[in-house]
């Protein structure tokens, strides 16, 4: 099972058209500054195309991977690809792959589910992560709220667009 290409590059978008909303002055914008030492002036000083390049390059590759976490159907191809005759149309395995994609391939498969396993992956991954390095970086815990309060937002969403259409 591959993703819909088109799907992962609308959901590696997310996190750009989310930026530019949770980080807006009138959200979080000033919260987030001030918690990082930054100054409207230190951020108007950045190469921006470079930056919303990265962002997007990094941002296609967790939709890539996201995938796999939100569409469930994906590990039955994990579980039986080192199986004789994988990859094989007509062979034994890709006969019970292809029966239980018929049977089963469209369970789970909605904007909500994959809403929910992008947010738990925000939750459970991203918030450990971000709070741990803004303790260490001496930015609080505040900063690492604010930070991870956009990546589960961004990784649900990213989760929806991807179970439903990807």
């Amino acid at each position: 099972m591959f993703p819909n290409l088109i799907f992962v590059v609308v959901a590696a978008l997310v996190p750009l058209v989310m930026g530019f909303l949770y980080y807006h002055p009138k959200v979080f914008g000033n919260a987030w500054m001030k918690t990082c030492g930054l100054t409207k002036e230190k951020l108007e000083r950045a190469n921006m195309l470079v930056v919303f390049g990265v962002t997007f390059i990094l941002s296609l590759l967790m939709s890539m991977f996201l995938f796999s976490l939100v569409v469930h159907q994906t590990d039955i191809y994990s579980t039986l690809i080192n199986e004789p005759g994988f990859g094989e149309e007509g062979s034994a395995v890709m006969n019970e792959i292809n029966n239980f994609m018929t049977s089963y391939g469209d369970r789970f498969r909605t904007f909500k589910h994959g809403a929910l396993h992008g947010g738990l992956v925000g939750g459970f991954i991203g918030l450990p992560i971000l709070v741990i390095n803004g303790l260490f970086e001496r930015k609080g815990f505040k900063y690492g709220l604010i930070n991870a309060g956009y990546w589960i937002i961004s990784l649900a969403i990213m989760g929806g667009i991807l179970c439903q259409w990807g």
